[in-house]
């Protein structure tokens, strides 16, 4: 779907990546890539941009895990899109490291709390995240580091979105809502096996999480929330009734994509991922249940981890990814996350070594290793 052809933009050009900057927000999708700079209008909550997009071009930003708080949502001076990335050559990242601390035994006991609360039935899956906190000896250059992620998995969303004092950047492999016209298509994602340089090894994985129950389950509870999410506002829904494979270059997940025409015209994108957010893939199921879990059992604020960066327009057109595979970049200061969905049967070595993988996404581009 070529969503950001809709766009106002400038001369199209070649390497938008490399015309990143600090302070800009990118958007580098399947679809095409989109840098918008400068700020014209800060905005604080999807409702507020919903509004302006009545007049004006196109909003840019990103919306946090919890919908009741601020949102980092801009109207930019100028748009610029290109074509889809290809695959391109790898740069490093210069950063020199000086420490890294991991919580990985606070997640383990995590993990066990919250399959304790799952025996008694009232919580069917919770999705629970740790972090992975980095320091340089020097400030982290955001432009090496996006341009990094978008080389090593272009078939993702690299994002970079400024927030308040810091960027927030990744590269998400999940799909939240893609809207041109009256087509919409979501692309959820849960379950899910890391990736080999074996092909024997990486051809098992794929086959035994394709073939798990457990992730089977998991998988299916966020599927029919999106479904259930989306029906209201289309007139017709295509639901597949098996997953696929999606690979990234760290992992290999469970996919199905969902799409649909819209009832109303008028409905936006962000309408949309409003409604949509937060999945069962990045909180769990009953959502209420689970958002008070995370709150008592993951020792940090997730932020905008989780939430949804993305774009829209004036026409309603638009698209937003789920903000996973994720960090904050702050001076020398580099936070990055990464969370596994737990359901009954859940191991909590398993777990961590899940999200371990998922470390591994960022941890590839900067050239570093996870500590043990």
């Amino acid at each position: 779907m070529p969503v950001l052809g809709a766009l106002p933009a400038e001369a199209l050009s070649t390497d938008l990546v490399a015309d990143y900057r600090e302070g800009a927000f990118l958007f580098a999708a399947p679809s095409g890539v989109l840098l918008a700079e400068g700020e014209r209008a800060v905005l604080r909550s999807p409702a507020e941009a919903v509004a302006v997009l009545e007049r004006d071009e196109i909003v840019v930003g990103a919306v946090p895990f919890d919908p009741s708080a601020p949102s980092r949502l801009v109207i930019p001076r100028t748009v610029r899109r290109g074509a889809p990335l290809t695959t391109r050559p790898r740069p490093s990242v210069s950063a020199r490291w000086l420490s890294q601390h991991t919580d990985a035994e606070a997640y383990r006991d995590g993990v066990r709390r919250a399959l304790e609360l799952m025996a008694g039935g009232a919580l069917r899956k919770v999705v629970l995240a740790r972090r992975l906190d980095l320091v340089a000896a020097e400030p982290v250059d955001v432009t090496e580091l996006v341009a990094a992620l978008a080389a090593r998995d272009p078939r993702g969303h690299t994002f970079a979105a400024p927030l308040d004092g810091r960027t927030l950047v990744g590269t998400s492999p999940e799909l939240l809502i893609r809207r041109t016209g009256r087509l919409v298509l979501s692309n959820p994602l849960a379950g899910s096996r890391p990736r080999s340089e074996d092909p024997v090894l990486d051809g098992r994985h794929a086959t035994e999480l394709l073939g798990s129950a457990k992730d089977r389950r998991e998988h299916e509870l966020v599927v029919s929330a999106v479904a259930d999410a989306l029906a209201p506002f289309c007139r017709e829904l295509t639901v597949p009734t098996q997953p696929e494979l999606l690979p990234t270059r760290s992992m290999w997940h469970l996919s199905t994509r969902v799409s649909g025409v819209l009832a109303d015209a008028d409905t936006t994108a962000l309408e949309l991922a409003t409604a949509l957010h937060p999945t069962p893939a990045v909180c769990g199921a009953p959502t209420e249940r689970a958002r008070r879990v995370i709150a008592d059992l993951e020792p940090f604020d997730r932020g905008y981890y989780t939430g949804v960066v993305g774009w829209s327009n004036a026409q309603g057109d638009g698209e937003w990814v789920v903000t996973i595979r994720c960090g904050e970049v702050a001076g020398p200061n580099l936070r990055l996350y990464a969370g596994a969905g737990l359901v009954p049967g859940s191991d909590p070595d398993a777990e961590l070594a899940e999200t371990g993988a998922k470390l591994r996404t960022f941890l590839g581009a900067l050239g570093v290793e996870e500590p043990a």
